[in-house]
């Protein structure tokens, strides 16, 4: 009898445990079991160290990441990192995701080296994995040996599709590559940017890595408007960018600021919400000639030319040291502001056809797939230069043909055919901000 009531005990007591330690699982984990019992070590839960930066150091190598997105139009692929690598040192590589909660196995790499460097130590590069079966991947990185890591710095994998839909697409984003040093010509940007909003532009990408303090303050107040989208671009933190194009010339690690990388980078990020991207600088206008907008133009040109996803607009110089002689819109409430004023620039030069003359473009996102800077490097489908009546870019700055007299160059004055729309909108932004006397 007295071992019968102490087996009933010891029952009691195993059963009270047993509850007691069920009741504390379910409220630490909930009626499901975690990630970490139902997968072996190497698909533990996500670290939650998610890089915030635009240029993240990639771990044991001399290279670095950009961001991470979704593209599944080269076969036997899902993801395009963009990176900059150090050309004498690639090596390889293993995509390694997070999937959803859980970590993957290593999945092998394609790196692809563009074509352009122009000489630099770093280029830019695309490396192309593979998502592992069942993997809802939300984020991923690069790993240095196929052994999955605990401790890394993953990107977020853009444009991927959701439940809840895309959002809406745009018509048009321009795409500014670098801004850098004490550049400060608040006028000319402003001008610019009000050109493109008439002409049918939905925002504007702007790559920064610094700028004069009064340009500053306009491209934060088109920031918070929303038509600007500025891009943190902190390259001379990692490495020592180059403000030219040729190593030969200015040395440096990477050509001009990073121009390529970011140029490909904001045709990624706008893949997915812009039909039409404009790559050119900050002082260029893509201006139609015989249209009143963009939309016109790229609608009319898409009919006639339906294969084509790359358009070349041609570069045109109008000299900053010509002036429009009547000075009709020398204004003077313009006066106290930094900058260029385009509207007083109304000579053109014609380029020297015997020479490399530049174009800029406007693409189909989803039909590049590598970019420079005057001209695609991978792309699907045909490109087409736009005739010169049609549409040209319209770009105030230093003369480039130095020996041309002023009989030499053409009157151009198409700037002056939006001016009733373009001072006022420039004069509200100006004002707001307290730029006018």
């Amino acid at each position: 009898m007295v071992i019968t009531n102490l087996i009933k005990k010891k029952f009691v007591f195993l059963l009270f445990f047993t509850l007691l330690a069920t009741v504390i699982f379910i409220r630490r984990y909930g009626s499901t079991y975690p990630k970490s019992l139902l997968y072996p070590k190497s698909m533990e839960s996500c670290p939650r160290s998610v890089s915030k930066e635009s240029i993240t150091p990639l771990k044991n190598t001399k290279h670095f990441l950009v961001s991470a997105f979704m593209d599944q139009r080269v076969q036997g692929f899902d993801i395009r990192l963009i990176g900059m690598f150090r050309r004498d040192s690639i090596q390889e590589l293993h995509c390694f995701f997070c999937c959803a909660d859980y970590t993957s196995e290593t999945t092998p790499t394609k790196v692809l080296q563009h074509s352009d460097n122009f000489g630099f130590p770093f280029v830019t590069t695309d490396i192309m994995c593979r998502i592992p079966k069942k993997c809802n991947a939300t984020h991923v990185t690069l790993l240095t040996k196929p052994k999955p890591e605990k401790r890394v710095d993953w990107l977020p994998i853009r444009n991927k599709k959701t439940n809840g839909g895309a959002e809406e697409r745009m018509d048009f984003t321009v795409c500014i590559s670098n801004l850098f040093g004490d550049y400060n010509n608040v006028l000319q940007f402003a001008q610019t940017l009000e050109m493109y909003r008439l002409l049918g532009v939905n925002r504007v990408v702007i790559y920064n890595t610094s700028c004069g303090p009064d340009l500053d303050r306009l491209l934060r107040s088109y920031s918070q408007e929303g038509f600007v989208e500025i891009v943190s671009w902190p390259i001379d933190k990692y490495m020592n960018p180059s403000p030219g194009w040729y190593f030969s010339d200015f040395g440096g690690d990477i050509h001009y600021f990073g121009q390529l990388t970011t140029l490909n980078e904001c045709i990624y990020r706008s893949m997915e919400r812009s039909c039409y991207v404009l790559l050119n600088d900050i002082d260029e206008i893509i201006m139609p000639y015989q249209h009143d907008n963009l939309k016109s133009l790229m609608d009319e040109l898409q009919k006639q030319h339906p294969n084509v996803g790359v358009f070349l607009i041609e570069n045109h110089i109008f000299p900053k040291h010509r002036f429009e002689p009547s000075g009709r819109f020398h204004l003077p409430k313009w006066s106290g502001v930094p900058g260029i004023n385009i509207l007083e620039h109304v000579y053109r030069e014609d380029p020297d056809r015997k020479i490399y003359h530049p174009y800029k473009m406007i693409v189909q996102p989803r039909m590049v797939e590598q970019t420079s800077v005057h001209e695609v490097l991978q792309f699907f489908g045909q490109k087409f230069k736009v005739p010169l009546d049609v549409c040209r870019i319209v770009h105030v700055r230093v003369a480039l043909r130095k020996l041309l007299k002023l009989e030499e160059l053409k009157v151009d004055k198409r700037l002056w055919d939006f001016q009733e729309k373009l001072i006022p909108h420039v004069d509200k932004v100006l004002e707001n901000l307290g730029f006018l006397q």
